[in-house]
């Protein structure tokens, strides 16, 4: 075989290998591995729910590409803003905790596809016209990892109708309404995976 062929062949596989990225550019979702020992469950308790107000449980089903079918083994990871506005952190983070803070946690959906988090609503950013957000990756387990729309807020000043527009709809609507049911703003959103996502296949 000539080097050119073996460089054909070669070059070949490595684009496929590209291609098969889903989801595209995505600064930071290597954070979705940085759960350490911690044994995933479809229910996560993130840091600081105990002692907040505005306790919010945000909770849904994880669906394949058919909108229909339960996706199992699907860790979602999530962070987001305290009361304040930032993302806080403790001073000893290491990886991405250092820009994402210690408001995070992780969940593996079991063969319902259900997934739960309790925390807290986040604020805006400060001093920015930015509506509260709470950032949402995906991993799958025969594909890479990839980012969703963040969840927004109905009602948030900050989301007008031009930032509404530049929502990708990635793994749906992200934009949620919460309701208040015993004592907590429940926030309800269902992910179908692959919608909306680049090079899903």
């Amino acid at each position: 075989m000539s080097r050119l062929l073996i460089y054909l062949v070669f070059f070949s596989i490595t684009f496929q290998s590209l291609g098969q990225k889903v989801g595209g550019a995505c600064e930071g979702c290597e954070a979705i591995y940085e759960y350490g020992d911690k044994v995933l469950s479809p229910i996560d308790t993130l840091p600081d729910f105990a002692d907040s107000q505005n306790k919010m449980i945000i909770t849904g089903t994880v669906y394949q590409i058919d909108g229909k079918t339960p996706a199992k083994n699907v860790i979602l990871y999530v962070y987001h803003t305290d009361t304040g506005g930032v993302y806080p952190t403790k001073g000893n983070e290491k990886g991405w905790a250092r820009r994402h803070g210690y408001l995070r946690g992780w969940i593996k959906t079991d063969q319902t596809g259900q997934y739960t988090f309790h925390t807290f609503k986040p604020a805006s950013y400060p001093n920015r016209p930015e509506p509260a957000h709470v950032h949402i990756t995906v991993k799958e387990p025969d594909k890479n990892e990839y980012w969703l729309d963040a969840y927004e807020f109905e009602n948030d000043p900050f989301l007008t109708k031009e930032k509404r527009r530049r929502n990708d709809q990635r793994g749906g609507a992200g934009v949620v309404s919460l309701k208040k049911k015993g004592g907590f703003l429940l926030c309800e959103r269902d992910i179908v995976l692959g919608k909306n996502i680049p090079n899903y296949r």
